[in-house]
């Protein structure tokens, strides 16, 4: 019943996310260019052609995005294409997979369904972009941006003031450290020394992103992983969550939060890390929080062809590990717009994108 009452609670956010979004859009965009980093949170084709598994660009996937499926893990838009829209961008960030031309000076979208922080994450379902491969494709485009823009110097200073966007580490828990069948991970570290290694590889491609002229980056956190309709389905008790996994995400999310403190301390001069809390979701303004919406197959993904829920806006997941657009809608808000004091630290993006 509490939880029955809170979901009349979501559709006023969504109203105002909608009708601030529309705001937003007008004008010039509050960045010159918007890079991402990640993986099928943040996926928007990159994985379409790959030798993969981790796919969706058929329906049901997309079945209230304007185009129909495109490759985006979920029903609609991801939290990061809104973010997109919120900071007045008139098209989503392409993948890198089809950008050309001009199109790069805007930004590049790098995410990859299935990838991780560890090269060798999600492998097991096929190819995958890691997020070092993803940096090297990102070295790829500056040097094209350093050829339009009239050299390195000039790059630079095009691209100090654009926003990086970081949202990786997932699949180096769900597709690694909790597969034992497939990676030994969890046999050589600890939850804590896992945990540490995987924030010490990250740091050491933030600082790779400093020296290409990164500036403004927005790092974000594991959501509660165990709470994922494949987790709970998997590795639950009586339907329950599987915490050992969530406790895993949320020691990832102290260290991470401790990068972003020590970067903001080394690179106080002319550089700001911020942290976006995603265990800090409000999942119990919806009725429908441990289920998906699509049927899905053994794999978690959409089961091609079938029809999905129809009241959308109450389901937390689409499928076994993705949001509904609902959710990325209030996520990108929050995100954006500190609307929870819980979920950005120590600013949200729109400071972000505003400072100096």
């Amino acid at each position: 019943m509490a939880c029955e009452t809170k979901t009349w609670l979501v559709m006023p956010l969504l109203f105002l996310a909608a009708n601030y979004m529309q705001h937003c859009v007008q004008g010039k965009p509050q960045v010159p260019c918007l890079f991402i980093f990640g993986d099928s949170l943040s996926d928007s084709g990159n994985n379409n052609n790959l030798p993969t598994s981790a796919k969706s660009h058929y329906k049901p996937y997309g079945i209230d995005f304007p185009i129909g499926p495109t490759g985006r893990f979920t029903n609609g838009r991801t939290a990061i294409d809104i973010i997109t829209q919120f900071l007045g961008f008139k098209k989503f960030i392409p993948p890198f997979a089809n950008t050309s031309g001009s199109d790069m000076l805007k930004g590049v979208n790098y995410a990859s369904g299935a990838a991780g922080i560890r090269f060798e994450s999600g492998k097991h379902m096929g190819g995958d972009i890691s997020l070092g491969q993803q940096l090297t494709k990102h070295k790829f485009i500056f040097s094209k941006i350093a050829i339009r823009v009239g050299g390195y110097d000039k790059a630079i200073e095009y691209l100090d003031k654009c926003l990086y966007y970081v949202n990786i580490g997932s699949n180096d828990y769900i597709n690694n450290y909790f597969l034992p069948q497939f990676y030994p991970s969890s046999r050589i570290y600890s939850p804590e020394q896992y945990a540490e290694a995987l924030i010490q590889e990250l740091s050491l491609y933030l600082q790779a992103l400093y020296y290409l002229g990164a500036r403004k980056y927005v790092l974000v956190g594991l959501g509660r992983i165990g709470c994922m309709p494949n987790a709970i389905s998997t590795r639950g008790t009586n339907g329950s969550c599987a915490e050992e996994e969530n406790a895993a995400a949320f020691m990832f999310n102290k260290k991470l939060k401790s990068l972003v403190d020590h970067f903001n301390k080394q690179f106080s001069a002319d550089s700001k890390f911020i942290f976006i809390n995603s265990t800090a979701g409000t999942i119990d303004s919806f009725t429908v929080f441990d289920a998906p919406c699509c049927p899905t197959g053994a794999n978690g993904q959409c089961v091609p062809g079938q029809t999905p829920c129809q009241k959308r806006n109450h389901y937390v997941f689409w499928d076994g590990f993705h949001p509904t657009e609902a959710v990325n809608q209030l996520t990108a808000f929050a995100s954006y717009n500190g609307s929870d004091p819980a979920f950005t630290y120590p600013m949200d993006i729109k400071q972000l994108v505003q400072s100096s």
